[in-house]
Formats: C-alpha cells, structure tokens, sequence
C-alpha cells in the first residue's frame, strides 16, 4: 500500500520540538524592557503617580473601614438638678469676735458677733439658738425665728448673761452653740463649734464676771 502519511518517531528518537513547547509554554514570560531614553522619563513618572495613586486609595479605604467600625461612644447621661441639702450641710456659723463693752454694761453681761451664711439651697430658717450651759442665759439679735438666703450673709449678735457663777465653766474648753435650722427638706437641731477665739473670749468674759464675785449670781 503506498501513500504519504505522518512520520512516525521511530525507536530510540525523543520530540524535541514537543517538549521544548511543553516547557516553554510552563515558564512565564519575561517582563517587556522598560523603553529607554526620552520614553524612559515618561515611563518613569506615569509609574509613580500610579503607585501613588493606589497607595492613596488604599489608605482611604482602611481610614473609612475603621470608622464605619469604631465601637460607639456611650452617650452622656443627662444632669440631674441638685438635691436639696440638709440645712446643717448647707449653712456656715462664723466667729467674728467680741462686741465692745461699754461703761455701763453690767459686770456679768458680755455679747459676741457671729455670721451665718447659707453656701447654696433653698433660704434657711433659723428657728432657735441656744448655748449648753446652765449658769448662763442667751439672746440673739435679731431674735429667733429669722430667715437668712445665699445671697446676703446675717450677722447676730448673741448677748450672753451670768446667772450663776457656780454653773458656769471657768474655762470653756471647746464651747458651741446648738442651732435649730428648717429648710424645705428637714428641721434639724445641730451644734456648731465656733474654735479657739470665741472659746479664750468666752472664758475671758467669765473670768471678768465672777473672778471678783463672792456671791453666786454677779450684777447684770
């Protein structure tokens, strides 16, 4: 039979033309050469701004992953208004010192100043002041009961009278004044220490009072 066909590989022969395609074809190509010269620049710098261009929308990208999820604040409570206080909480007693004696004062009358004041809250009503001493009497000027607000301080004189000698401290050591105070939330009775002044004045004035007394009761 005759004819042209194929040719077939024949024995101890390889296709070469086969394999090298085989492998050419498993190997990437190779980057084209950058061009050269003045196309060169031009490559350069259109590399650039794309690089920087996509380094900037990837930044943006992140930036806006982020605050889409950034945990959410809590939101701020709302301000209460301010409870009212007790009256003791609120109001100040003052020491302002003794009031000058004059010629005609009896011997067992004496009187200090002294200042209340109310820091904040509603006006304060002070209903009575007292001392804790049996052998003394006290009055206050204004008398009780006076109302006294945040914005002007109230200055008493208290006028203090020996009635007994023998109940009376020789020398008060930590004396105070017990104060009666109303507001609108509570009545209160609340001693208040004065300090060191009005406690060497006190025990000055008594000294004055019966230091020279033989009787139990002085003159006043």
């Amino acid at each position: 039979m005759s004819g042209i066909g194929p040719v077939e590989p024949g024995e101890g022969t390889r296709a070469w033309d086969t394999a090298d395609d085989a492998a050419d074809a498993g190997t990437p190509p190779e980057p084209p050469e950058p061009p050269r010269g003045r196309y060169a620049q031009v490559y350069a710098a259109h590399r650039r701004a794309v690089l920087a261009g996509a380094a900037t929308v990837v930044v943006l990208a992140g930036g806006g992953y982020l605050y889409a999820t950034r945990p959410a604040s809590a939101p701020k409570p709302e301000p209460t208004p301010r409870e009212t206080p007790y009256p003791s909480q609120a109001v100040v007693v003052s020491y302002l010192g003794p009031v000058t004696r004059s010629g005609r004062t009896p011997r067992g009358r004496f009187g200090f100043e002294v200042e209340l004041s109310v820091r904040y809250g509603p006006p304060i009503t002070v209903e009575q002041l007292t001392q804790p001493y049996e052998g003394l009497s006290l009055r206050t000027d204004p008398r009780t009961p006076f109302r006294i607000g945040t914005k002007t301080a109230q200055k008493i004189v208290v006028t203090m009278r020996v009635v007994e000698c023998g109940k009376a401290p020789e020398s008060a050591g930590l004396p105070f004044l017990d104060v009666t105070l109303r507001n609108t939330r509570a009545i209160e009775a609340h001693s208040f220490i004065l300090g060191e002044r009005y406690a060497q004045d006190l025990s000055d004035a008594l000294q004055v009072a019966c230091s020279n007394d033989s009787m139990s009761s002085p003159n006043g």
